[in-house]
């Protein structure tokens, strides 16, 4: 499951041993493409993973920490602390190779 971030809030995200992030937004197209993908991903990945998605739109403040200057942006987060991130579309295959090479 992919909880949403309002509010500029990521306190559960910086609180679980690894959390994923995805930056977004509606009218992004690879953003649409994307969502699907992650949310497949984050059941196969629920006991180890939180995944949460944050419309860059809605919560400008919280894309200007983390830098984000496209979209999709993936971002994996440990213990509170950015261990990477990834721009653009990636298949299903790429994007689990992404989070299990930055957990």
């Amino acid at each position: 499951m992919v909880e949403v971030i309002k509010n500029n809030d990521i306190s559960k995200a910086a609180s679980a041993d690894v959390a994923v992030i995805d930056f977004n937004a509606t009218w992004c197209g690879p953003c649409r493409m994307l969502a699907p993908v992650l949310e497949e991903v984050s059941e196969e990945m629920k006991d180890s993973v939180k995944f949460f998605s944050c419309d860059c739109d809605e919560n400008g403040e919280l894309a200007r920490q983390f830098g984000i200057m496209s979209i999709p942006a993936v971002v994996v987060m440990k213990k509170g602390q950015q261990a990477g991130m990834n721009v653009g579309f990636v298949p299903k295959e790429g994007l689990v190779d992404f989070i299990k090479g930055n957990m």
